[in-house]
Order: structure tokens, then sequence, then C-alpha cells
């Protein structure tokens, strides 16, 4: 996912990559702050919520597609990064593909309708944390609206797969499936581009979900 963020920004026209950090190339994050208004963080649970420290000190914004670590922590210095005066601004999605927020956004809707219901996410076998961060929102979402999600998340890790997610409903005489399926990363970029350029205006120290951006 860095990767092909990084050639996404190269490619688009109003948009300059400053810098690419990786601790395996020798390249801390801590070097390129000064030249970066927003960064892009796609690491690992353990990583994620120390660079975003480091982006709120450096009052750097933060786009953060990394799943799978506690975001009260996260929350919680935004917002004293705010209270001295940062204008920094934290944006976390479970899910930049375009398609997977609509795939939640209708979950919820039929949720009071169809209240039971189960949810079964797929990935590549290189995902770490299971249940996805998208599962856990979607879960978020539907008991929000009344629905009742059956427990266990049902996971799946395997090569061949990329990201997918499949909520079914039942009721009397009757299911409905609701599934979103990203075959290629480049589904992600879109939503990725769009926080960048977005991240800056948020109100709030701490936004989540690309839904909140569309």
């Amino acid at each position: 996912m860095g990767e092909a963020v990084c050639e996404a920004v190269e490619q688009a026209g109003d948009l300059e990559l400053a810098g690419r950090a990786d601790p395996a190339l020798e390249a801390p994050l801590a070097e390129l702050l000064e030249g970066a208004d927003v960064v892009v963080d796609f690491t690992t649970p353990e990583a994620a919520t120390g660079n975003v420290r480091e982006c709120l000190a450096a009052d750097v914004h933060a786009v953060v597609g990394t799943t799978g670590f506690e975001l009260d922590p996260v929350h919680a210095e935004a917002e004293a990064a705010a209270r001295d005066g940062k204008r920094a601004r934290v944006f976390v999605a479970p899910n930049f593909a375009i398609g997977a927020v609509l795939m939640m956004q209708m979950a919820a809707e039929a949720a009071p309708h169809m209240p039971d219901c189960e949810i079964v996410e797929l990935h590549h076998e290189g995902k770490l944390d299971a249940p996805s961060g998208t599962a856990k929102r979607t879960a978020a979402l539907i008991r929000d609206a009344g629905g009742n999600v059956h427990d266990p998340i049902h996971s799946v890790r395997l090569p061949g797969l990329v990201a997918h997610q499949e909520v079914i409903f039942g009721s009397q005489g009757q299911t409905l499936s609701i599934r979103h399926d990203s075959t290629d990363r480049r589904s992600f970029i879109p939503g990725v581009l769009l926080a960048v350029r977005r991240v800056a205006d948020l109100p709030d120290p701490l936004t989540v979900g690309l839904e909140r951006l569309l």
C-alpha cells in the first residue's frame, strides 16, 4: 500500500511526494516531517500509534489506513495537541475503498428491518489483525442501527485474496447478502487521495471513517 500511495501522489498534479519513511530503508519518519504537510500511514498496529504521536508533535496531519490498534489513546493525544494550539488533524479509515464504505452504509440501512446477521471478512495472508478493522466498523454501525451481529466475526486469511467482506442478513424465509470485493489495491487510492486533500479542513482533531468525507 505504501508503494501504491507514493505512486498515486507522484501522478497527482496537485500533490507532491515529500519523502518515503521506512525503518527497513533506514528512513525514519522524524527525518521527513519538516518538509511534509500530510503523512499517510500504512504500517503495523504496533507502529501506527507512535507515528501519529510524532505527527502531532510536529503539527503535521496524519491519514491512517493501519488497523488493529486502539483508537482511544490516539483520540486523547489528538485532543491534547489541539488544546496546545496544534492544528494537525488525524484521519483514520478502516477501509479506503469507496465501495466498502457503501457496503457498510447499506448494511446499517438493512439492520432495522432484518436485524440478525453474520459478517465474513477475507484478506490476504499478510493481514495482521483479525477481525479486520472494516469488519469491526461494520459491526459497530449495524449494532448502532439496532442490528444483532452474531459472534464471532469470521476471518479468512489466504493467498490470492486482497480485501473482501460479506454481510449476510437472515429472517424468516429469506436472506440478504451485501458483499464488497477489492481485487486490486488500487481500489483504495481514490479514498486515500480524498483524505489527503481534505484532512486539513476537518473540524475535529480525530475523524474516523471515509463516510465522513463523502
